[in-house]
């Protein structure tokens, strides 16, 4: 097992090609200051040219996944505050960048909800390919608590799963719902009593798979989910070349005929 952190906020364990990614700062329901948003997007950035990674999964130590962000702490510090609210000249800014960092690390993401996830906590968990959550989480589009919206890339990962009026009522209304209303409304993926347990045992499975055909089959969703019918029909045929043309999908070919398991090389695929 290899292990690492980032600004006492986020610890990373490495171990049969799977990442364990937990948030640390329990004392405070591992509440979204400025050091944990820069140690997540460091953690992602650290993560994702490992060839080796097969699967990460997100989660919070202590009470709850994360309580959101901590309004307190950062409005203590307003000029670090704008300074992380520019982008830059980037796409992104350090809050949207905490959460779509994931998405751009090319293996399956799983955050594992419990206690609460809130407002920017659930921003992050969308951001995420999966999400298994215990029935009792409490879960908040909670911006509008403090008259905000949501600006942490929620708009972008909400659209690709409600209905817009359900995404208006849930952001304007700030509401709790528990776990089980948020599977019924596709925020939550999965219900389990453990959910770091249940996401291990879904990763098994994974590293049995092609890393290549995995990475690839995640951009090329997150890709095509709102392309044209010509670009995306382009996409796959790129994409499908490129795994005709890659060694692991040859790997799993022989297996899946000799009924067992492919032992695959470290991931080329997607570049």
């Amino acid at each position: 097992m290899s292990t690492k952190e980032f600004r006492q906020r986020v610890r990373v364990d490495i171990e049969n090609h799977i990442a364990q990614v937990r948030m640390i700062r329990s004392e405070k329901y591992n509440g979204l200051d400025l050091a944990m948003l820069h140690a997540l997007i460091e953690a992602a950035e650290w993560l994702r040219p490992q060839r080796e990674l097969r699967a990460v999964i997100l989660s919070g130590e202590g009470a709850a996944f994360s309580t959101g962000l901590d309004v307190a702490s950062v409005t203590k510090a307003p000029a670090k505050m704008f300074a992380a609210f520019i982008p830059w000249s980037k796409s992104d800014n350090v809050f949207q960048r905490a959460c779509w960092a994931w998405r751009q690390v090319p293996v399956p993401v799983i955050a594992a909800l419990h206690g609460h996830c809130y407002g920017g906590a659930l921003q992050i968990a969308l951001a995420a390919d999966f999400r298994f959550s215990t029935p009792d989480c409490k879960l908040s589009v909670m911006e509008i608590k403090w008259g905000l919206v949501p600006d942490m890339t929620g708009t972008l990962t909400l659209r690709e799963l409600l209905p817009m009026d359900v995404a208006k009522k849930l952001a304007m209304t700030g509401e709790v719902i528990s776990a089980e209303q948020g599977l019924q409304y596709h925020l939550v993926t999965e219900l389990h009593e453990d959910p770091v347990a249940a996401a291990l045992a879904f990763c098994d499975t994974l590293v049995e798979k092609s890393p290549d055909a995995l990475g690839t089959i995640k951009v090329l969703f997150q890709d095509n989910w709102h392309a044209s019918p010509k670009r995306a029909l382009a996409r796959e045929r790129l994409a499908q070349l490129r795994i005709l043309l890659n060694s692991n999908q040859r790997r799993a070919a022989q297996a899946a005929i000799k009924k067992q398991v492919a032992k695959f090389q470290p991931r080329k695929l997607p570049h």
